[in-house]
């Protein structure tokens, strides 16, 4: 019996769709996973749940702390404790609509967190790989291909806060040999995706629809272009490059594709109706700044890292909505999606 002392990990964000898969998996390969959740007078851990035991087991592979990446002085506290390997930086105000509705809110948490997370990291004086959760959306207006390289034009607070994450991240590397990366994804779905996300909220709607319990979806710009991958795959992604020898940034993208459009179409074809139907627009969901076209080239995250999307945009809208019909089984207010991971 190996007495190896098991690879600890500290992830904020792990509330949401990226932190709880990227949990599951690092437990599934033996890590003992510390996690940062705001204090609510409600319960928002859902996603999550099944991943508890006792924490005071010898087994406990999941602990939860209190904290907030806008608190600067509890950062450094959690870290000097924890003492993890591996710190991933999930957590942000990530709805881009909603970002230009709370541009402050925004800017401080997406933007100025990750300063934050970064100079507690430096701080603690530990000896940790860090991964920063970049976004296409730095991108923006440029035209696409997206890769390392394309220069950044960001239409949306939130690109905008991405974008000074992402410098603050490579300045640490820099100035003082930190092991730090972004990891530049582009749009990546799952069942867990809230239900105020386009992708959510089509799939949802299908089935609803499909059950009877909804008439019509109201919906915005529908010839925006992305870039669509499976969350699961995408958080593997994040692993792989904390384990390469080297800190670098990375896009992950799957270099397809879609309309919402498509999606739409993808997803009510799952169960048998015409979208056009039941779908009908609304001003209230269209940006003040739209962004036409993301499309990943995910090159360098293929040849350096090993990694490969293998769900594309046409079967992820069938996974979703497969489990949005199941759901409804239950209430809908649960998922039902299982990843098998290979440890």
């Amino acid at each position: 019996m190996s007495d190896q002392k098991p690879k600890r990990a500290f992830i904020t964000g792990i509330t949401g769709q990226d932190g709880s898969y990227l949990a599951e998996l690092l437990i599934s390969k033996g890590y003992e996973v510390h996690g940062l959740i705001r204090r609510a007078s409600t319960f928002n851990t859902s996603r999550i749940d099944h991943l508890f035991t006792d924490p005071h087991s010898t087994d406990a592979k999941l602990t939860l702390h209190y904290g907030d990446l806008t608190d600067g002085s509890r950062l450094v506290t959690l870290l000097s404790t924890i003492q993890p390997d591996e710190v991933y930086n999930l957590a942000a105000q990530s709805h881009v609509r909603v970002s230009f509705d709370e541009p402050e809110f925004t800017g401080d948490t997406t933007g100025l967190g990750s300063v934050r997370l970064l100079e507690a990291v430096r701080l603690a004086e530990i000896d940790v790989r860090y991964y920063q959760a970049s976004s296409s959306e730095m991108f923006g207006a440029t035209p696409p291909p997206q890769n390392e390289d394309t220069p950044f034009y960001p239409r949306s607070p939130y690109g905008a806060a991405k974008v000074y994450s992402y410098w603050i991240t490579r300045n640490y590397r820099e100035a003082f040999d930190m092991f730090a990366v972004n990891g530049i994804l582009f749009n990546h779905e799952s069942p867990r995706r809230g239900e105020t996300f386009v992708t959510r909220k089509i799939t949802r709607a299908a089935a609803r629809i499909a059950a009877g319990v909804q008439s019509e979806l109201y919906m915005g710009n529908l010839d925006a272009i992305r870039d669509w991958g499976y969350a699961p795959e995408y958080v593997e992604a994040m692993w792989r490059m904390l384990q390469h020898d080297e800190p670098q940034d990375y896009v992950v993208a799957t270099n397809t594709a879609y309309t919402v459009r498509d999606f739409l179409d993808f997803s009510f074809q799952r169960v048998g109706l015409d979208w056009q139907k039941y779908v009908k627009f609304d001003e209230r969901y269209l940006r003040p700044t739209e962004v036409d076209a993301l499309i990943g080239d995910a090159s360098r995250a293929y040849d350096l890292l090993g990694w490969t999307p293998r769900v594309k945009t046409p079967e992820l809208a069938q996974i979703m909505v497969d489990n949005d019909v199941k759901a409804l089984e239950f209430g809908g207010t649960t998922w039902v999606d299982e990843v098998a991971w290979t440890a």
